[in-house]
């Protein structure tokens, strides 16, 4: 039965119908992105203040009551990461296949009465922010084998390339996320700060900003690295930290250049062995 099912996945494109619950950032992009695809139909969604709906009431069909929730292939939980195992709960049916979009949740805070799975997109969103969702890898992990590939088959209608993944993997990709986004872009807001105490421009940081991101893409973080730690320059580690007022911003300074000579340092040693 599962290679018949794979089959017709795989030849028949059949439609898939979704409903979304909540309304945050990722459930935004996931809507757009769905009601662009041929092959997918958002049946309804659902959120528990539906004012917060109220831009999409004419594209779909909104409701602020689970019970109210009707037949479709995969509901898909989109509310922080706190309010996922809540919700899954209070569904008011069994034996359906429902996924949260979570990189850290165990796929087991899902309520046991249904078929469980996680449908997690590797991406940072901003609501009014738009997002290329072709480019998004997509981490898919399932409970049920049978239903790994109707997971899959929603991320390339979607134009995207999924991952299977483990909970361990899946946590483990999260965790990376958050050092090369969220303390990225907190380092970006230092930087803002800088420039901002002296009148400079922090537009003019934009492009070294691309080039850093551009560089990992094609060789290795490690030999990427540059810059006044990695050379042991003190004297102008010692006049940067001179220049910095914020005692938050010395000690980031110097936690990071810390991280990267002991990086360098365990570099070399390897050489020299």
């Amino acid at each position: 039965m599962l290679f018949l099912f794979q089959v017709r996945l795989r030849y028949f494109s059949p439609m898939i119908s979704v409903s979304i619950l909540g309304a945050g950032n990722v459930a935004t992009h996931l809507y757009k992105s769905f009601v662009n695809a041929k092959t997918i139909s958002v049946v309804q969604w659902y959120n528990r203040d539906i004012r917060k709906l109220a831009m999409f009431q004419s594209d779909v069909e909104t409701i602020d009551n689970l019970a109210m929730l009707k037949p479709a292939d995969i509901y898909i939980i989109s509310v922080s990461d706190d309010a996922i195992a809540e919700l899954s709960e209070k569904l008011p049916f069994e034996n359906r296949f429902v996924v949260h979009t979570s990189g850290s949740v165990s796929v087991y805070d899902i309520d046991k009465k249904n078929r469980r799975g996680v449908f997690y997109p590797l991406q940072t969103f901003s609501k009014d922010v738009p997002v290329a969702m072709e480019t998004v890898p997509i981490c898919i992990e399932t409970i049920g084998k049978k239903d790994s590939p109707l997971l899959k088959l929603l991320g390339k209608s979607m134009g995207c390339k999924t991952h299977k993944v483990n909970t361990d993997q899946r946590r483990a990709l999260h965790l990376a996320a958050v050092f090369v986004n969220n303390f990225t872009n907190q380092l970006y807001r230092v930087a803002h700060e800088i420039t901002e105490s002296e009148g400079v421009e922090f537009d003019i940081l934009k492009p070294l900003i691309l080039e850093t991101a551009n560089k990992v893409q094609n060789i290795s973080p490690y030999l990427a690295q540059t810059g006044p730690a990695k050379r042991n320059d003190k004297k102008t580690i010692k006049q940067h930290l001179k220049m910095l007022k914020d005692e938050q911003h010395q000690a980031i300074y110097k936690l990071l250049t810390a991280s990267i000579k002991k990086t360098q340092g365990v570099y070399n040693k390897k050489l020299t062995n």
